[in-house]
């Protein structure tokens, strides 16, 4: 395979991903981070890096928008829950350094 169409397969791939965590806003960033150590706001992050890598000036809150698909303040008040004490626990205990 050509790095071409890999590149496209990559992009693909992230899409779907970015496209099914917004389909499934039941499922917690806390849960996320919990079961595999990231989280909706580290692929923003992780998005904001790649464009810095290349010179593209990006603010955390345009990463998180371009993730997101709104800015963070508004999926999180849509969306995002408090946190459960066993979901604090478990986040203590995996130390996945958010």
């Amino acid at each position: 395979m050509d790095q071409s169409t890999r590149t496209e397969l990559e992009a693909a791939a992230f899409r779907r991903l970015r496209q099914h965590l917004s389909e499934r806003t039941d499922v917690q960033n806390i849960d996320l981070m919990n079961m595999a150590g990231f989280c909706r706001n580290c692929l923003a992050r992780w998005y904001q890096e790649e464009a810095e890598k290349r010179d593209i000036a990006m603010t955390k809150d345009a990463a998180r928008e371009a993730f997101y698909g709104m800015p963070y303040d508004v999926w999180r008040d849509m969306y995002q829950t408090e946190a459960t004490d066993a979901q604090k626990a478990d986040f203590e205990k995996a130390g996945a350094g958010h």
